[in-house]
């Protein structure tokens, strides 16, 4: 292994327990990798075999639900470890029913990861999206057991297609196989001599698709609706939400149901000084209230997906900081999806745009400029349901590659 790459996880280990001593996020992360072993201890059984399923975040988990949802369903008997790099995923879903054993990966070292798969009896192992950790695929490669990861996507940009990237492109090389979103992913693989490649797709459009299908009718908000045009906006920031209010003070014939990424007090409050029209809380909607009002402020969490069934128009936030929110969550319904300018990272809303069904803003002017010309358009929400449609069944298809 690389001399380099293990010093910056050894010097990565110690920062983390440095930080742990200040840090929450640091803390958790530090003893849970430590706790993984009376995890493993505990809750493994050492007569069984077991998919390991690996994911960064609760990002890369809703990617990896589908094909573990749709495993264990078809094959009941079937043991799922799932291991969690951060603490944002891991305290979310350290109870998730559909996976036996729910732990930490420990730091990725030679000795840890001799000693994680000397404990557990691995069958196959599945990667999600980014997770690339040498000394676990090294120790996986050289035991036989085979390798996977799903939903990637590569950039030219990054270090496996550079000059200096040898080591990381031996990483590549411990996958049996590798299932990636698009045709740009497998090419720049090819020119790096990597070919057991299989373009599956976005397991995020059947996790969507599956959401939709189970989504919740909201009476309240079908009274709030009463037959207006609706736009509903998700995990909005202020920037996203100066725009927004300014559009609703400016247009009575539309209603809006904003649901901010930060629900605490003051925020709502904030929102709600800025308006200039009527509007209530989600939590303050009633039967005989629901229809009055121009404005619903969701001050909640878990409904989202159920509210983009009632939009004519969505609007994803985060696009005028770090980067845009969940489009899929939206664009599953077959509606017109917006976006602020922070975009590009994203696949699927590059791709939305190109199939006329996504648009970018940079501003009122250009924001306005979408609404109104959506609001008269009745063609573009077909467009938006053909792409998802064309996206399904990435799951499908991994899990009949890797024998399932």
């Amino acid at each position: 292994m690389n001399i380099l790459y293990n010093l910056a996880i050894h010097v990565y280990g110690r920062l983390i327990a440095i930080a742990s001593c200040f840090n929450e996020k640091a803390k958790k992360r530090h003893r849970g990798s430590h706790d993984t072993w009376n995890v493993i201890a505990e809750k493994t059984d050492k007569n069984s075999r077991y998919i390991w399923f690996h994911v960064s975040s609760l990002g890369e988990f809703e990617q990896g639900r589908p094909v573990i949802e749709r495993l264990k369903s078809e094959n009941p008997q079937t043991k799922i470890l799932l291991t969690f790099f951060s603490p944002s995923g891991y305290e979310i879903r350290k109870n998730y029913a559909n996976a036996d054993v729910v732990c930490y990966l420990p730091t990725d070292t030679a000795k840890n990861a001799e000693k994680f798969l000397s404990l557990v009896n691995i069958e196959k192992a599945i990667f999600i999206k980014y997770e690339f950790w040498g000394n676990f695929l090294n120790e996986l490669k050289k035991r036989n057991i085979p390798t996977y990861i799903i939903s990637a996507i590569f950039r030219k940009e990054q270090t496996f297609f550079k000059i200096y990237g040898g080591f990381y492109r031996n990483m590549l090389k411990c996958f049996t196989h590798l299932f990636v979103q698009d045709d740009n992913s497998r090419k720049l693989l090819k020119s790096i001599d990597i070919y057991k490649v299989t373009v599956a797709g976005d397991t995020r459009f059947d996790r969507v698709n599956y959401i939709a299908q189970q989504s919740k009718k909201l009476p309240l908000i079908e009274k709030f609706v009463d037959g207006k045009n609706v736009i509903v906006a998700g995990s909005t920031w202020a920037a996203d939400e100066d725009l927004l209010l300014k559009y609703l003070n400016e247009n009575k014939n539309i209603k809006l149901i904003l649901a901010p990424h930060e629900i605490h007090e003051s925020h709502i409050a904030e929102i709600c000084s800025k308006l200039n029209c009527s509007h209530l809380l989600y939590s303050q909607l009633a039967n005989d209230n629901a229809s009055n009002v121009d404005c619903v402020i969701v001050d909640c969490f878990g409904i989202l997906s159920s509210i983009y069934r009632y939009a004519d128009i969505a609007y994803i936030g985060g696009g005028f900081g770090a980067g845009i929110h969940n489009t899929l969550e939206a664009a599953v319904y077959g509606i017109p999806t917006v976006w602020g300018p922070n975009y590009m990272k994203f696949r699927e809303a590059r791709e939305l745009i190109a199939c006329g069904g996504g648009f970018s803003i940079s501003d009122y002017k250009s924001l306005k400029n979408v609404f109104d010309n959506l609001s008269i358009d009745s063609t573009v929400g077909s467009k938006v349901a053909e792409y998802v449609k064309q996206n399904l069944g990435a799951t499908e298809k991994i899990l009949k590659s890797i024998g399932y």
